[in-house]
């Protein structure tokens, strides 16, 4: 027997067949069913996109339910015990774990975008000191795209893959310098002699000394938390409004500044925390 849903319109009698792929049907299969000439016909009604599927995706799979996430097919487990934050970054983007020569690439290539304008500088001195951490981050990261207008070209896949680079290269110098912000600390400029955990926490805690040296048992635990949080996959906090922004062919930097804003909200991560045991234990 075919895969397929056999519908019958108590209103009218007709009968309709809506093909079944992968356990889906296609919302616009419903639009043929209508009352009259003059219907529109039926819409799936799902407001809180609770039974919904935007995309097909081979990149994530997150069961909190289940304490299940998996990045390409690989468990979080075994990414998290064996893997670098950078390593999973380019699974994500590429499909597979690096050789050990694409990975010194990649790493040289994220190193060589640490910085950012001064003008990012001058500019969140803008910000009240307590302003929330979030609603910073989310600025200066849309604001990235000025500083880059060919960004805009998002179809083209060189230039996505640059800018994708700059994202990564650039968030942890943003983020660190909006906690100094709130802390009334000077910003700290990047170290490219670090790993890129450990120039995280130089950014975020260096103080007076003229070399900063990161714990490497924080370093790691940071690494792990990066890695846990690397991607999402397509669920109903994230999938549908970044899409919409994608679709618009939206430079990359507002798009993720889009994201990355619904991250601060109250229900974010309640899958990853029920990860529980299943990760390293520093």
């Amino acid at each position: 027997m075919a895969d397929t849903l056999t519908i019958i319109d108590n209103r009218t009698g007709k009968q309709y067949e809506l093909a079944i792929t992968d356990g889906t049907i296609r919302a616009l299969d419903l639009r043929q069913i209508k009352a009259d000439a003059e219907d529109f016909g039926l819409m799936a009604y799902d407001p809180a996109y609770m039974n919904t599927a935007s995309c097909r995706s081979a990149i994530t799979l997150i069961d909190g339910d289940k304490g299940i996430l998996r990045y390409r097919g690989y468990p979080i487990e075994q990414l998290a015990e064996h893997s670098t934050f950078q390593e999973v970054a380019y699974l994500l983007l590429k499909g597979e774990l690096p050789s050990e020569g694409e990975y010194k690439a990649w790493v040289n290539e994220i190193t060589h975008h640490t910085y950012v304008h001064e003008y990012v500088n001058r500019a969140m001195d803008g910000f009240l000191y307590d302003a929330h951490m979030m609603g910073k981050l989310v600025t200066f990261l849309a604001a990235l795209s000025t500083f880059y207008p060919k960004s805009k070209a998002v179809r083209d896949a060189r230039t996505r893959d640059e800018h994708i680079v700059k994202i990564i290269a650039k968030m942890p110098t943003l983020a660190a310098w909006c906690f100094r912000h709130s802390t009334g600390r000077p910003y700290i400029y990047p170290d490219n002699s670090l790993s890129y955990c450990g120039n995280f926490l130089n950014m975020l805690f260096r103080m007076g000394e003229p070399k900063y040296d990161p714990d490497p048992v924080l370093e790691r635990a940071l690494d792990v938390l990066f890695i846990l949080h690397a991607d999402h996959e397509p669920a109903v906090d994230l999938s549908r409004p970044g899409r919409v922004a994608a679709q618009v062919v939206a430079a990359r930097q507002p798009e993720q500044g889009h994201e990355h804003g619904k991250n601060g909200g109250p229900a974010h991560a309640r899958s990853i925390a029920a990860l529980g045991g299943r990760v390293p234990t520093m």
